[in-house]
């Protein structure tokens, strides 16, 4: 069997995290977990904070603002967060690619 480039193989995957991401995430349990569960039974829940960067985020507690439907808002929420791991992963990769190899690092020899 021949090889799958790697641009079918990205895209096929991409596609396949974004599908999962979309479709499963607005059946996640609602339910809290175990270090939410604990502090609502030791009844010291109410005094947390959020970090600064949960208070500012764009898409907080999993569901897309200003949209009514419960599901449809965390499926969006998946979908928009999968698409933008991806894109930060990918430049990154890009990024480090297109710098090469560090001048000493343990590269292959110049010939």
């Amino acid at each position: 069997m021949g090889r799958i480039p790697t641009g079918v193989f990205v895209a096929l995957a991409l596609a396949l995290a974004v599908g999962l991401a979309t479709a499963v995430s607005p059946f996640a349990s609602a339910s809290p977990d175990g270090l939410e569960k604990v502090a609502g039974d030791k009844q010291f829940l109410d005094e947390g904070r959020l970090a600064g960067v949960q208070e500012d985020s764009p898409i907080p507690d999993y569901a897309f603002p200003g949209i009514e439907n419960e599901r449809v808002a965390t499926g969006l929420a998946g979908f928009v967060g999968t698409l933008a791991v991806f894109a930060i992963g990918f430049g990154l990769a890009w990024v480090l690619r297109r710098r090469g190899p560090a001048a000493g690092g343990s590269g292959a020899a110049a010939a």
